[in-house]
């Protein structure tokens, strides 16, 4: 499975805007191009702040494309006038993934309203949610990317936990409409993975024609979690995380789009970019793709 598999996907690497956060949006251009990295995640404030069109211009003169954009999402509000506002947030990140190019907006669910210990009910304003936006997602080409996340930030970040949840929600709507993520420091500690990653792909009985994976990012898991888990993720290959196996199986399950590297780790932000960068490309080479 791995053979022929590794030179395409090393030619499929992009680079998470968060994995440097210390470059600034032309710094990340630039340096993705130098380093003959093609693909970049990006995050919507930096690309705020820079300017929509100025930024999908940079990159697309970089000879870049933009991966994905993160994030939507942030559902879960049970008050009329907050979901609200989360809707027509969320219709906002759809117009900018379509003006970057990008066809995959990152959901990040919500946590627990305030006092809440409901999870099942705050799931299914997710998918009120998703059902609301889908057909504005059509009409942008952007499909709804759910991420599932770590049962640590079931309470206030994201409550959909599992491949296996994410994929209870996305099935409810047209595969080109609504996807998942796999994202292998989120995933990487449930057993029944490899099983949902194949369902993702249309194994599963009664499963949709076409691959539900939207998004496929990677980060290690490394411990002790530093204080605040959020920012703990791992360089590729430093962690307990089996990457390759990981890519091995999204490509089973007839994935083949962007391999991104997603680190959110303050000692990576303090080092040189570049050098991060290069070590991001050899760890891939050695971790994913051989």
């Amino acid at each position: 499975m791995t053979g022929s598999a590794a030179p395409a996907a090393l030619d499929r690497l992009s680079l998470n805007q968060e994995t440097v956060r210390q470059w600034s949006l032309p710094d990340l251009a630039n340096g993705c191009a130098r380093a003959g990295v093609r693909g970049v995640g990006l995050w919507r404030a930096p690309v705020r702040e820079y300017g929509v069109a100025a930024a999908a211009r940079l990159v697309r003169d970089a000879g870049l494309r933009v991966t994905s954009l993160c994030r939507g999402g942030f559902f879960t509000a049970v008050d009329p006038g907050e979901r609200a506002a989360a809707l027509d947030d969320n219709r906002a990140a759809l117009d900018e993934a379509a003006a970057l190019g990008t066809g995959t907006l990152v959901l990040v669910s919500g946590g627990l309203p305030a006092g809440s210990r409901d999870l099942p009910g705050a799931r299914e304003r997710v998918a009120d949610a998703l059902a609301e936006l889908a057909p504005y997602a059509v009409e942008r080409g952007v499909r709804l990317a759910i991420e599932p996340l770590h049962p640590m930030y079931a309470a206030d970040r994201c409550v959909v936990s599992t491949l296996a949840q994410a994929l209870d929600l996305a099935e409810r709507f047209p595969a080109d409409q609504v996807g998942v993520v796999v994202d292998t420091y989120h995933l990487w500690w449930d057993d029944t993975v490899g099983r949902q990653i194949e369902r993702a792909g249309g194994g599963d009985a009664g499963g949709t024609a076409g691959t539900r994976i939207a998004a496929f990012q990677l980060a290690d898991w490394i411990t002790p979690l530093p204080e605040g888990a959020l920012l703990g993720r791992g360089q590729l290959g430093d962690g307990a995380v089996d990457l390759r196996w990981f890519r091995e199986r999204v490509e089973a399950a007839g994935y083949r789009g962007p391999i991104e590297v997603e680190i959110f780790n303050p000692a990576l932000w303090a080092r040189d970019g570049a050098e991060v960068l290069a070590e991001v490309v050899d760890r891939f080479r050695t971790h994913v793709v051989r």
